[in-house]
């Protein structure tokens, strides 16, 4: 009678298990990780998420379920980065201003005329990466992949070839991203802080007279109708990257991990071939209604390198790492005298 008691009693363990468990005790529960963006679905960053999530479906046999939340529904970054925190989202695609949050060395990248083109930059990210992203998993992050979502560029109402030419007009700043607002200032610009959607209205109506931002934005937003005048040379890379929060990445399976970083990294990196020809067209297409692009001379360029050298300087251990500045200056000032040979 005992041993039909603990028979009974076993029968009715392995029932509940498989009430909780349809597929069996052993089976392989399936993960869920919404993933925030504030790009649109129609973008190329919407498409390349995407094709991600499709790709994480397909190596996990359907374990891994990647849900996307685009158009910045689940919020802006900083709101984003509490969600991750909470775990209330388990990933996001972030950009600078929001990596910076996390680890502020990143915002370095995005020093004035430090980094000067694609080249440079892919030269920068295959020495530091590591090191970058060591700091990021640090702080309870997994980095999946890095990405330059465009170059951030200087428009105006007035010609712009020399620094002097930008410091006699007010230029109009986000104040969500203060670190380059602080740059120029320390470089002696006039910095006026402006909404997104209110940069037409301030430009229309003289409250600035300048502004940097990515060409895409300029064309969406139609202000190249009052800023009819583009500098010619690059000020920053405008950076981005997918990150998970540490308890989503350790849910993820390990025998996944390693191929879908790899689907990922191969599918953002295609996004920058992507994103340079929309900035190339964007540019086309402004300058057919009347965009002029100020193309200046190498001696030109060497005086906003100077000036924005002279002026960071003053910001190195509070607005940008020291170290990591200096290491950056060092890597590309090898690369640069090699291209030169």
């Amino acid at each position: 009678m005992e041993k039909m008691k603990k028979l009974s009693l076993c029968i009715g363990c392995v029932l509940l298990l498989g009430a909780m468990y349809p597929f069996g005790a052993f089976a392989q529960r399936k993960v869920t990780i919404k993933l925030a963006s504030i790009a649109p679905e129609n973008t190329p960053w919407g498409d390349a998420l995407n094709r991600i999530a499709q790709a994480w479906a397909e190596v996990s046999g359907g374990e891994v379920e990647l849900r996307i939340y685009h158009n910045a529904v689940a919020g802006e970054e900083q709101d984003v980065l509490q969600k991750l925190k909470i775990n209330q989202m388990q990933g996001a695609v972030l950009t600078s201003f929001g990596i910076s949050l996390i680890s502020p060395e990143v915002m370095t990248l995005s020093a004035p005329f430090l980094i000067r083109n694609g080249d440079e930059l892919k030269t920068v990210l295959t020495a530091l990466k590591s090191e970058l992203e060591s700091k990021i998993n640090a702080k309870g992050f997994q980095t999946l992949s890095w990405a330059n979502m465009g170059w951030v560029n200087i428009f105006s109402k007035t010609p712009v070839f020399v620094p002097a030419d930008l410091k006699r007009l007010k230029m109009g700043t986000r104040p969500e991203s203060p670190e380059l607002a602080h740059a120029f200032r320390s470089m002696g610009y006039q910095m006026v802080t402006v909404g997104i959607n209110d940069t037409l209205i301030a430009l229309n109506s003289n409250q600035i007279q300048a502004l940097y931002m990515p060409p895409l934005f300029a064309g969406s937003l139609q202000l190249f109708g009052a800023a009819k005048n583009m500098l010619s040379i690059n000020v920053a890379p405008m950076m981005a990257g997918i990150f998970l929060n540490e308890r989503a990445w350790r849910a993820v399976p390990e025998r996944y991990r390693a191929e879908l970083t790899r689907r990922s990294s191969a599918i953002i990196d295609g996004i920058e071939a992507s994103v340079a020809r929309l900035e190339t067209d964007a540019v086309k297409t402004m300058t057919s209604y009347g965009l002029t692009v100020n193309q200046v001379s190498p001696e030109q360029a060497q005086l906003w390198y100077a000036d924005a050298e002279r002026g960071i300087d003053s910001l190195l251990g509070t607005t940008f790492d020291r170290d990591l500045y200096r290491r950056v200056q060092s890597i590309l000032g090898e690369y640069r005298s090699r291209s030169r040979r």
